[in-house]
């Protein structure tokens, strides 16, 4: 990751104040990218790790506090195995070496999501990576990992049930207060812009409680060949929304 000062390229159209705080994307698209060029899909993950630095990168020089990315879902097991053994691998090869440069960047990751399903040597780089980072103060990345928005829901309250049961939570004390605490993103703010790439019409199970408010944008390119023109007009879209929250 490159030096950057906050704001400096910042797109002269946009404005500052209202940029949103904290974008999410689903980023869709690397093996029909790959497809495409004849190439083998791990060719359009290994290009769509580049494509979401550049991101994260963007996000710290024009301002934009937090960045989630959904990096996989619970579903994609589903895949081929080669396919899912080669995504464990590369997370795990980009988490140590971008390591210090998000320590020199100051950037805090944090990965949420059922961690424990994933192989020991990736729980250990995520374990470290986490702690290494916990203290920075810049741009917040979150790295949604082995993430279904359902089953987060389900063990939130699976574990408020328990507190119940012992008597330390009553029925009637819950609210949505009490019960982000128990979900995967407690203490992350909710996302204000989701970015879904390569045109799907879906949220496809992702942050299914922390986006009910979340301004949504939908573009037909590929998640590899999202870049910050790309990113430049998908904030261009959202600052010509008006965003009510359900009021007039």
């Amino acid at each position: 990751m490159n030096q950057g000062t906050c704001l400096q390229d910042l797109p002269v159209d946009l404005k500052p104040e209202r940029l949103p705080n904290h974008v999410a994307v689903i980023m869709d698209g690397n093996g029909r990218w790959a497809k495409d060029r004849g190439l083998p899909r791990i060719m359009g993950h290994r290009r769509g790790v580049e494509a979401l630095k550049d991101l994260l990168r963007c996000c710290r020089d024009w301002g934009i506090e937090a960045l989630t990315a959904y990096a996989f879902s619970s579903e994609n097991w589903g895949r081929p195995l080669e396919e899912v053994n080669f995504l464990m691998t590369l997370f795990e090869r980009v988490l140590r070496q971008e390591l210090q440069e998000m320590m020199a960047e100051d950037v805090q990751i944090r990965f949420v999501g059922n961690l424990s399903s994933l192989p020991l040597s990736l729980q250990a780089e995520i374990k470290n990576s986490m702690e290494t980072t916990r203290q920075n103060q810049g741009i917040k990345f979150t790295v949604a990992t082995n993430y279904g928005g359902r089953q987060e829901i389900i063990q939130a309250c699976q574990a408020i049930a328990i507190q119940v049961e012992k008597g330390l939570l009553k029925p009637e004390e819950i609210n949505e207060e009490i019960f982000e605490q128990y979900l995967y993103t407690t203490g992350i703010s909710h996302p204000d812009l989701l970015i879904r790439t390569s045109g799907e019409m879906r949220i496809s199970n992702f942050l299914l409680w922390q986006i009910a408010y979340s301004e949504i944008y939908v573009t037909e390119t590929f998640w590899p060949d999202f870049n910050r023109p790309e990113f430049h007009r998908a904030l261009s879209a959202y600052q010509q929304r008006e965003r009510r929250f359900g009021k007039i």
